[in-house]
């Protein structure tokens, strides 16, 4: 992952990454959600960014499943994260989430950190 990932920061993407792995099919969650699991103040921007080193990891780690706040798909131009979501149940209006409040997957609660 080092060549991938410059930024020096590995070990807490991985463990991004291991949450981001363990939300059910059908359910989102947030970036900020992430990062709070992970103990990381204002590290919404963090999990972002880990997001863009998932190329190629195995086992995949799911993506499209790590939304905004708001339940917007941010960064989503060719559609790709919304046609997953929409495979998966979750139905999309515009860019957003539809009944986001009970799609949301919080870790903190349902992995017990």
């Amino acid at each position: 992952m080092t060549s991938s990932n410059p930024t020096g920061n590995e070990e807490i993407y991985k463990g991004i990454f291991e949450i981001a792995r363990r939300i059910p099919k059908g359910r989102v969650t947030t970036y900020g959600a992430i990062a709070k699991a992970m103990g990381l103040k204002s590290g919404a921007r963090m999990v972002a960014r880990a997001m863009g080193y998932t190329a190629g990891l195995k086992p995949a780690v799911p993506v499209q499943r790590v939304v905004s706040a708001s339940g917007l798909l941010n960064g989503d131009e060719q559609g790709n994260r919304k046609k997953k979501l929409e495979a998966e149940g979750i139905v999309i209006n515009g860019n957003r989430i539809a009944d986001f409040k009970n799609k949301f997957w919080d870790p903190l609660q349902e992995l017990g950190f």
